[in-house]
């Protein structure tokens, strides 16, 4: 029996674990997806307990605690923050087969040594232990950042953001580099007619652009977009249930626009409030394109289903799920007609509902064009597919219906500095994936090829593939 957690964790063969302890476990992190907070970044936060740096905006854990049966004044309330840790520690053991218990006891292992299983019994001398050492200067935000080998983190961004904090962390000097993602979403809200007018007032006064016309519109978004651009971003993302319809004509689309923004009146059919954000989507792919941007597109969350804990919680708080809306059909259509204007970007696709698997991997050798090795990315396992299952499932079927050897890897998708454990998550996966197949006898054991095909998809993939220099 394999001891719980031990140096050869996830690690089932000989390959693997060597794989793993010689390139993998080495390479830097190139976190090219977060939600990281850059002012706490720039200011070089201090956390005062692990409470703070664990539970406060993780709505994975909520949603555990929540099933747990703990009341939400433990989870999003008022109590004090041990009292917090205490409920989330009376969780975790009931977490077992959940990608949780093994997060939490990888981070408690690689940045506090902490070897003990949370409980109640350890809980308090677990919070006394991980929060005295949180009030360091070593365990300060960056140097978090800096224990895990990180090199470039990639914040997310709405266009209206001043990204002040960004420019501070670039003119302090400090070696991990930290650039902002653009995520216009708010932009594409057309079915909620007040908050958007009142977005768009926002950007018409920062651009000094009277926002009257749609081209008046992009007009202003391509100024934010070219500042973004100058403070080194070089991916933008779209949160999507599934992708619009663009079949609406330059008519339709100004009159709808009017309706909106001259009017101020909601637009009574929800198809042309679809297809007018079809329209958007398509130019703000072009800009990217022009650019030479990455774009991103997770697809496939079913958002804010619980409308009382909306009300009282607000969006992102752990009440969203998988959708089963068609993806195939809105997804070539809306890739086809980029093709065809030879504006499509570089493109990362992430899938949430593990049925669509296939789709999202065979649709991304619809639109290679030769010129960049692997432009069409199917991205990592997301969200409820970010666990052991989830990602073994996606490195096999992308190996059946593309390139492995070319894929760009594992990100955080995390709002929490202590979540880069799950890049050692996934290329311990990873690697024992490609020790297995050698094990079969279905891969050749040319371990200088291996070694490399993991550096590649750990580090230097997307080093190559996203061109953070250029």
């Amino acid at each position: 029996m394999k001891p719980f957690l031990d140096s050869n964790f996830l690690l089932t063969n000989s390959v693997a674990t060597r794989l793993f302890t010689m390139q993998a476990a080495n390479m830097p992190v190139i976190d090219y997806h977060s939600h990281l907070n850059p002012r706490m970044i720039a200011e070089n936060h201090q956390f005062e307990n692990i409470t703070q740096a664990w539970l406060y905006g993780d709505h994975y854990k909520w949603r555990a605690m929540r099933a747990n049966g703990v009341p939400e004044e433990f989870i999003t309330g008022d109590a004090t923050d041990y009292e917090k840790f205490e409920k989330w520690a009376e969780t975790v053991p009931y977490t077992m087969g959940n990608p949780l218990y093994h997060w939490t006891h990888l981070e408690l292992q690689r940045y506090f040594g902490i070897t003990s299983q949370l409980s109640p019994v350890t809980c308090q001398d677990i919070y006394d232990k991980a929060s005295r050492m949180l009030r360091t200067p070593e365990f300060s935000v960056k140097s978090l950042l800096e224990r895990m080998n990180v090199e470039l983190v990639c914040t997310t961004d709405d266009p209206l953001d001043a990204l002040d904090h960004h420019r501070k962390i670039a003119e302090s000097g400090w070696k991990v580099k930290v650039l902002p993602t653009w995520r216009p979403d708010k932009v594409l809200a057309y079915d909620q007619p007040e908050n958007w007018n009142r977005y768009v007032d926002t950007l018409s006064t920062m651009t000094g652009i009277q926002i009257i016309h749609f081209q008046n519109l992009l007009d202003a978004l391509l100024i934010r977009h070219d500042y973004f651009h100058s403070l080194g971003c070089r991916l933008s993302d779209h949160g999507l249930e599934t992708f619009p319809p663009t079949d609406i004509s330059p008519l339709e689309i100004e009159s709808a626009f009017q309706t909106l923004r001259v009017n101020k009146q909601a637009i009574s059919d929800s198809g042309i409030t679809l297809r007018l954000a079809g329209a958007t989507l398509l130019a703000l792919a072009r800009m990217d394109e022009k650019k030479g941007w990455v774009q991103q597109f997770h697809l496939g969350a079913l958002r804010n289903t619980n409308s009382r804990s909306l009300s009282q919680l607000g969006p992102d708080t752990g009440f969203d799920s998988i959708s089963d809306l068609p993806i195939a059909s809105p997804m070539a259509r809306f890739f086809d007609r980029l093709e065809n204007e030879g504006k499509l970007a570089k493109t990362i696709l992430y899938n949430l509902n593990p049925a669509f698997n296939e789709v999202f991997a065979s649709m991304t050798g619809n639109f290679q064009d030769g010129s960049v090795p692997g432009k069409i990315q199917w991205g990592s396992a997301w969200w409820f597919l970010d666990q052991k299952d989830g990602m073994e499932a996606q490195l096999k079927t992308l190996a059946n219906f593309g390139l492995l050897s070319r894929f760009v890897g594992m990100l955080t998708d995390s709002r929490s500095f202590l979540s880069y454990p799950r890049h050692e998550y996934f290329r311990r996966v990873l690697c024992n994936f490609i020790g297995e197949s050698v094990e079969r006898g279905e891969w050749p054991q040319d371990e200088e090829w291996l070694a490399t095909m993991v550096e590649n998809i750990c580090y230097r993939n997307a080093v190559n593939y996203f061109e953070f220099d250029k």
